[in-house]
């Protein structure tokens, strides 16, 4: 039996590794109890998953059928079309987020950034994680083999 190789699938695998990696220092956690180099290394983590986060989605979408849906205000608007995201301003926000920390560094903005995380964006990325996790079972059919 032949098993087809499906990108997004691969990718998305790599976003949940991410996710969980994001998760053992945001979920539900409180910032004060945070050293500085915590925060920037949740900090680091926010800004890979949200890089597997859209680049799943692209890959997904090509997957779909979608033809030059490259890069991350592309997806992320097609994404909200066909429902795998919701809420465009936080979306647009942490995209923004993401760019303020890889091109500047400001310690208020990176305060404001973790707190972001901890409190709005790691929750999108469950929303997402869960989503996509629908998506990827509604395209496997089940045999009486398996």
């Amino acid at each position: 039996m032949e098993t087809k190789d499906i990108r997004w699938e691969q990718r998305f695998s790599n976003f949940k590794k991410a996710l969980a990696k994001l998760g053992e220092v945001a979920a539900g956690k409180d910032l004060a109890g945070l050293s500085d180099l915590e925060k920037e290394g949740m900090i680091q983590r926010f800004e890979y998953t949200f890089e597997l986060a859209w680049k799943t989605l692209q890959d997904l979408f090509e997957h779909k059928g979608y033809k030059d849906i490259t890069g991350p205000n592309p997806v992320l608007e097609q994404a909200l079309k066909d429902g795998y995201i919701a809420d465009e301003r936080l979306w647009r926000n942490m995209k923004k987020s993401c760019e303020l920390t890889s091109h500047t560094y400001n310690s208020d903005t990176a305060n404001d950034i973790a707190t972001n995380i901890v409190d709005v964006y790691y929750l999108l990325f469950t929303k997402l994680e869960q989503r996509l996790d629908e998506e990827r079972g509604a395209g496997k059919q089940s045999t009486i083999f398996e």
